[in-house]
């Protein structure tokens, strides 16, 4: 915890960063992947944000297009939700995978979405859950620490997209701000040989129209279905088209935009979605009636909060 304050108050330099980014990375085990993938395994990671569910649908449509995504998360930090805690809101789901389920769930699905475990960058799963309680969740070095050795222990990843949010419902407040996180990220990502972009988004409101881990669910399954909030689809389209950009899926970045959204439209990321359920624990059934059923079906296989409380209009 004093660690954390210190380099909260007294920040780090770009040397000093990149230490703790490879020294955290190396922890534990590193994955790697079969040489067939080179050019094809890519990652999004995002500072975090009320309402913020593009991972649920991003790496899905990311593997429609043909792309191997392994993405490691976190859950919830500060006021912000957490993705692993959105996807436990699905019965059966398994947010922690050894290295070996990963490799044959990319390989027979194209993606999936774990957590830290004491094989995968464990060091970090402690530091995680420290900056939650030491009110230094908002500090540069640690985001930059935390959004890069993921990818790091992720070898041979080919592009990283950064979805750095500012604003109200953000972690940080200004544009100049987010900025400086944007640069930091950026510099230490080319410093360890990622091919990293980051992407500045507003956030003065929670993204889309739900919050809370089975509205969030229900409502990444609505963008899924080609439709759900517009501000939602933007995200995930433009996220989306600047990594199939960068892999060399398309040939600019308002390509890969088109594509990704195909995907979104055509049911295949839908698909490729509940084959992820699938291999990370759901039962087939539940994964094939939460995707294909109506909305009243996919929420009562969610079920409701444990408190509920009705607010006259």
């Amino acid at each position: 915890g004093a660690m954390l304050m210190a380099i909260r108050l007294r920040g780090m330099d770009a040397g000093e960063t990149l230490s703790l980014t490879r020294a955290m990375a190396t922890s534990g085990r590193a994955l790697a992947w079969p040489p067939a993938w080179h050019g094809l395994v890519v990652d999004k990671h995002s500072t975090g944000g009320v309402g913020d569910k593009v991972s649920l649908a991003l790496a899905p449509a990311l593997a429609a297009c043909g792309c191997k995504v392994p993405m490691i998360s976190g859950r919830g930090l500060g006021h912000t939700g957490g993705t692993l805690d959105k996807l436990e809101a699905i019965p059966g789901f398994r947010v922690s995978l050894s290295p070996e389920e990963m490799c044959s769930t990319l390989e027979q699905v194209g993606c999936c979405i774990v957590g830290q475990s004491e094989e995968l960058a464990p060091a970090d799963r402690v530091l995680y859950g420290l900056r939650d309680v030491t009110a230094t969740v908002d500090s540069v070095p640690l985001i930059t620490g935390r959004g890069l050795r993921h990818k790091k222990a992720a070898e041979q990843l080919s592009a990283l997209v950064l979805d750095v949010k500012f604003g109200g419902a953000a972690l940080y407040p200004t544009q100049d701000s987010a900025r400086q996180l944007a640069r930091s990220l950026v510099e230490v990502g080319a410093q360890l040989g990622i091919r990293t972009v980051a992407v500045l988004s507003r956030m003065d409101q929670p993204l889309g129209r739900a919050v809370g881990n089975s509205l969030e669910v229900l409502e990444a399954l609505e963008c899924l279905d080609g439709g759900g909030p517009q501000d939602l689809r933007q995200l995930v389209t433009v996220l989306g088209g600047v990594l199939l950009w960068q892999c060399g899926k398309a040939a600019g970045a308002a390509q890969g935009r088109e594509l990704l959204g195909r995907a979104l439209d055509d049911g295949s990321a839908r698909s490729t979605f509940e084959a992820m359920l699938g291999a990370q624990g759901v039962p087939p059934d539940t994964a094939h009636r939460l995707c294909s059923g109506t909305p009243v079906q996919r929420r009562q296989l969610l079920g409701t909060a444990k408190v509920c409380e009705e607010l006259p209009a």
